[in-house]
């Protein structure tokens, strides 16, 4: 049985496997098996949602088990215990075990989630976890495109980072180069562009030699065929310590691939004589 709807501005086609009268109070109907789908102004499939059941009162489609795929450039897979879908503005709301799954592999996970299918965004205020094959990054918020190109988690970030990805797997971690980025603003990722931002209170450590980075604001590139780090820029109140050794800058930039850091803008370095080592991100400081 196939049920045509209008949900502005996008053309919806509902289609059920079997169709029955709910006995809970407010539910009119009752599907078991549920799909719809969403197409373009110019008749391309845009995205699709399947459930197991859905009870549909005047307002509102109550889904369980939820199981949504996203097309376009690059698509997405999108799943939740729950989701309600508002019929009048077609905005749909998730809930329990969220996953969003990328084509290239990125997932996110929260416990709940808004999906904005005008503007194809998604967002929630519930804490956040997002891992790929660089990395680990949790926090709480986010506003994101559903293939999560590009992201901004609101608060509280914390992101693991391994700049040397080659060594990810390997039962020998001697080489293994992480860097745990924290911040209490917000973080922007722009994977478009391979290029994350990191506000307010930030701050960087290298696990292998324990040396940190502090700064107002952490711009960061990476390269997009090695996935490594290709450069940092640290503005505001700037400053990198291991042990000793102190260096500080209104600026400081650094580059992956000579491993060197230029301060600027009022630079004072306390410097240690004791024997240093080091590698990955700050590789050449207090050399």
């Amino acid at each position: 049985m196939n049920i045509k709807i209008l949900i502005p501005p996008t053309v919806i086609f509902l289609s059920v496997l079997t169709l029955a009268r709910a006995q809970d109070s407010g539910v009119q109907q009752q599907l078991q098996g549920f799909n719809l789908n969403g197409y373009s102004n110019t008749g391309q499939k845009t995205w699709q949602v399947n459930g197991d059941k859905a009870d549909i009162s005047d307002d509102k489609i109550k889904i369980t088990n939820v199981d949504a795929d996203f097309y376009g450039k690059e698509n997405a897979n999108l799943t939740s215990k729950t989701g309600t879908i508002d019929k009048v503005s077609g905005q749909v709301h998730l809930q329990d075990d969220v996953v969003i799954t990328s084509e290239r592999g990125t997932k996110m996970t929260t416990d709940s989630l808004d999906w904005n299918r005008n503007k194809d965004l998604v967002t929630t205020q519930d804490p956040v976890k997002i891992t790929d094959s660089q990395g680990v990054v949790t926090g709480k918020g986010l506003i994101a495109h559903p293939n999560l190109k590009q992201a901004a988690i609101n608060r509280d970030v914390k992101a693991v980072i391994e700049t040397n990805p080659d060594t990810v797997n390997k039962a020998d971690e001697a080489t293994s180069q992480k860097v745990t980025i924290t911040c209490d603003g917000s973080m922007q990722l722009d994977q478009l562009n391979f290029h994350a931002t990191f506000t307010d209170n930030v701050v960087a450590v290298e696990e292998s030699t324990g040396r940190k980075l502090y700064a107002d604001k952490m711009d960061i590139w990476f390269d997009d065929k090695n996935k490594k780090i290709k450069k940092v820029i640290c503005k505001g109140h700037a400053k990198v310590i291991q042990g000793n050794n102190a260096s500080y800058a209104d600026e400081m930039v650094y580059t992956g691939e000579d491993q060197k850091l230029v301060m600027t803008g009022r630079p004072k370095i306390i410097f240690d004589t004791a024997n240093t080592k080091g590698g990955g991100m700050f590789q050449n400081l207090g050399k």
